[in-house]
């Protein structure tokens, strides 16, 4: 079977821990050129803009799209103009409506289009997916935290409009929890902790509804120590603990067996597989239950900073974590 030629638009830290060794190990993708003003991969034909990339190489059938959201859009709509398969890594856009665009443009271009959640690809989430749909959810709680400074080093688009703050990670949460729980989630309320300098949140409290039952969320972008990553759902039968980000699952303290698979290897085989049946997988509910928080969310200021200029370039530090 010949292997789908691909184009990578946006050369940093996520394509290069995930996509690039992904697509290395694929045997339905054959990566064919980057796109990046700033960025390459040694032995990739290199190109600063998409069209470039479109016109030198005509065998580019699908492109991944892992720049920063707020730029993802109009990439992704200029990529399905031109007749390719697009995978949009998360956040897909900044907001619901461009997602139901680009989806809707897709259809008229007959190409398919991924919403990549990979977070719902981590081994344990369609276990705990399939035990919830022979139980009744009673409640659920979030606890997803990490140190940008570790995690997200140098990346200033985080804070930035269409940069999701804590809820670029904590959107990974959400797709999970869209995925796995037997009825949808409603948005109810959120606090957004946000530093002098950017619009985004550094910590969030967000509360939702699934059903009858409570949804809580804790984000925190200024976590010290190891990250944590887990969702505990209580039930009428039993309490379910899915932790790592989704990787090991536990039921009333017992360590259940999930399969070892890898996230974006995959994703990666998910998208093969829309592409050759000419389906489409986007799903907005994580977005828009994003971007319900970034809207309708109570704000208050931390008092710090989180883009410092050093030597003339931009990168994030924590000056003082007094709340005001």
């Amino acid at each position: 079977m010949n292997r789908i030629g691909l184009a990578l638009a946006g050369v940093g830290k996520i394509a290069r821990d995930q996509h690039l060794p992904s697509l290395a190990a694929s045997d339905a993708f054959a990566l064919v050129a980057t796109i990046d003003p700033a960025a390459g991969v040694d032995g990739i034909p290199a190109y600063a803009d998409l069209d470039a990339a479109l016109d030198a190489h005509a065998q580019i059938q699908a492109v991944a799209l892992c720049t920063p959201p707020a730029v993802r859009a109009p990439l992704a709509r200029q990529a399905l103009l031109r007749g390719c398969h697009v995978l949009l890594e998360k956040p897909p856009c900044v907001q619901p409506q461009e997602l139901d665009d680009l989806r809707q443009l897709a259809l008229r271009q007959g190409v398919s289009l991924f919403a990549a959640w990979h977070s719902r690809f981590a081994p344990a989430v369609d276990s705990v997916r399939a035990a919830l749909r022979r139980q009744t959810v009673t409640r659920v709680q979030v606890s997803w935290k990490e140190d940008h400074r570790i995690w997200h080093p140098g990346q200033e688009w985080l804070w930035r409009d269409g940069g999701f703050g804590v809820l670029d990670p904590g959107i990974n949460a959400l797709s999970i929890l869209t995925h796995i729980l037997p009825a949808p989630l409603v948005f109810g309320d959120a606090e957004l902790d946000c530093p002098l300098d950017s619009p985004m949140p550094a910590a969030a409290r967000i509360g939702l509804r699934c059903a009858a039952a409570p949804v809580a969320m804790e984000l925190d972008f200024l976590h010290a120590g190891a990250a944590c990553w887990n969702i505990v759902i209580d039930t009428a039968q039993a309490q379910l603990v899915l932790s790592h980000g989704g990787a090991r699952l536990s039921i009333d303290g017992q360590p259940c067996p999930v399969p070892q698979q890898g996230e974006y290897a995959a994703l990666y085989t998910h998208f093969a597989a829309l592409i050759r049946s000419g389906a489409h997988d986007v799903d907005a509910a994580p977005l828009a239950l994003a971007w319900a928080a970034l809207q309708q969310g109570q704000r208050r200021t931390l008092q710090m900073q989180v883009l410092v200029s050093v030597g003339g370039s931009s990168a994030p530090a924590v000056l003082d974590l007094e709340q005001a």
